[in-house]
């Protein structure tokens, strides 16, 4: 499998399965919740069939419809009092209101591709406020730009562009069922971010609810909120309603490739010989890493290294830059293919050659696992030594993938200060590790036996990983890195996750959420808390 069957987690299960009880509330105050939402919401557009409670038919499979680590989901041990599937901004505004008032708390969920669920669990009671409805795109080709709701998804997106132009793109995942909401606010990398960054980097406006319920856009919001929901995770600070991005131009045709090779081809010093070019390379061309270990039966085993390349032209321009910067890999014409740049994003995705863009507006991701990630940052090359170690965990645990996405470029001229988005100068590539299983393999009773793997090849790159802190992507999520409570937020605790996903960064974030969200109605296991008040002297 090639990229986004690993970033995506596409393998076909199905699983029918009911969910425990919600967590203990008061009856009263879940009714009153109930009565309140009206009130708040804009009349033209009724709220009353967008609140799903667990009396509802529809409640059970609209849950799980867009949770998607089965992990997670069959793991939970309570479940939403309510899911309100927002047909207005309006209702989003109400549930605001009307959750603060009442004593519930608030999960935000666009596409539910929260590694860890936290989008749509929680062990105190709590509301889902599912964005997935708010969906338009509506793009403006005179100024280059496009206001996007936070529940469209990124393959809406690059269909949207696709249908007003084929020399305009935006940098964004691979993976075409994510939420632009939560994709967006972590920062949202793809194969255009040596060119152009991340997500965040094309961002110039957007709309966000705040804990009062009002709806600010940048200029109302102010500098140091809009600096913070670009890379901070918007749900530490609001409900993201929209973002305004700036298009960016591509070429008519670009080029693509992958190119695999076993241990036994040479593998390894062309995985070493990546490392010290791949970042430095022209910021036309994104060469991705992925290795993949391989069984072929008793101690047959072996790791496949796939070189997973896009440029940004024609396949003559990029062999010509190859053979000068990357010879070792013996790139061919034969190895190279040539398309639009939409095509390029479903090629990505994995969809087979000549599959119609139309795939681009399947919005949910029906096929789903069991799945952990982990995230590495790595600023030295990886001795040989090194390489071979991973090689064998890799062999050892066999169901287990890795991908090393190259900086340079463009991420290599943003200061890490310029957004919340702290991992850019200074990195050669990040990296993800991710371990999947199925019912097949034991499903959640396998659990503990998967997640320990993921750790143990996590513990074994550490001498080669950043250190101090060893940083982590902030939408991989993982609670290894540190964790509070459902319901409380430790300030020291959170220092420590933080520290790793937004390094000198932190503090900063910390200070805008005491401005825009004092009480810290806004949370969950890995929120920003607000920085605490020195006591007075």
């Amino acid at each position: 499998m090639k990229a986004s069957s690993y970033t995506c987690f596409i393998v076909s299960i199905f699983v029918l399965f009911s969910i425990s009880s919600a967590a203990s509330y008061d009856p009263v105050d879940f009714d009153a919740f109930l009565q309140c939402l009206p009130q708040h919401s804009d009349h033209t557009v009724s709220i009353a069939g967008a609140i799903l409670t667990p009396n509802n038919a529809s409640f059970l499979s609209t849950y799980q419809l867009r949770a998607n680590n089965l992990r997670i989901l069959l793991s939970a041990t309570s479940r939403p009092v309510a899911i309100i599937t927002a047909l207005h901004p309006s209702h989003a505004q109400a549930a605001v209101i009307c959750a603060k008032r009442h004593g519930f708390q608030l999960r935000i969920r666009s596409g539910g591709h929260d590694y860890e669920g936290l989008s749509y669990i929680s062990d105190v009671p709590f509301v889902i406020l599912d964005m997935f409805n708010l969906k338009s795109i509506d793009i403006d080709m005179k100024t280059e730009t496009a206001w996007v709701q936070a529940g469209a998804t990124t393959g809406e997106l690059y269909y949207s562009i696709a249908q007003k132009s084929d020399v305009h793109g935006f940098p964004s995942g691979v993976c075409t069922t994510l939420g632009i909401g939560g994709h967006f606010s972590g920062g949202g990398y793809g194969f255009l971010m040596r060119k152009y960054g991340l997500s965040i980097d094309n961002v110039i406006d957007a709309q966000l609810i705040d804990a009062n319920g009002r709806i600010l856009d940048r200029k109302s919001m102010g500098e140091d909120v809009f600096w913070a929901i670009r890379g901070g995770g918007t749900t530490s600070f609001g409900i993201i309603l929209s973002w305004r991005i700036k298009l960016v131009r591509v070429p008519p045709r670009v080029t693509i490739f992958t190119v695999q090779r076993t241990l036994e081809q040479g593998a390894t010093e062309l995985a070493y010989r990546w490392q010290q070019v791949a970042p430095k390379l022209p910021k036309d061309l994104f060469i991705r890493l992925q290795l993949v270990p391989i069984n072929n039966g008793g101690n047959n085993k072996t790791v496949t290294v796939s070189f997973i390349g896009h440029f940004l032209g024609q396949a003559d321009g990029l062999l010509r830059l190859m053979n000068v910067r990357f010879p070792e890999l013996g790139l061919t014409r034969n190895d190279c293919s040539e398309m639009s740049w939409v095509e390029s994003a479903l090629n990505w995705a994995d969809f087979p050659n000549g599959t119609s863009i139309d795939v681009l507006l399947n919005r949910v991701q029906v096929d789903r696992v069991f799945y952990k990630t982990k995230s590495d940052y790595y600023k030295a090359v990886i001795p040989k030594q090194g390489l071979e170690t991973l090689w064998q965990v890799l062999m050892d645990i066999e169901d287990i993938f890795v991908q090393f996405n190259p900086y340079g470029g463009r991420m290599e001229e943003i200061s890490e200060s310029e957004t919340a988005f702290a991992h850019r100068r200074g990195n050669l590539f990040k990296a993800q590790y991710g371990i999947q299983w199925s019912e097949s393999d034991g499903g959640i009773n396998a659990t503990g036996r998967y997640v320990e793997m993921s750790r143990r090849l996590y513990n074994v790159m550490a001498p080669y990983a950043s250190s101090n802190p060893r940083e982590a992507f902030f939408n991989y999520r993982d609670l290894d890195v540190g964790s509070n409570e459902s319901g409380e937020t430790d300030f020291e605790v959170a220092k420590e996750y933080g520290a790793k996903y937004f390094r000198n960064n932190f503090m900063r974030l910390a200070g805008v959420k005491a401005k825009i969200d004092p009480e810290n109605f806004f949370k969950n296991e890995q929120s920003i808390p607000p920085l605490p008040t020195p006591p007075s002297h």
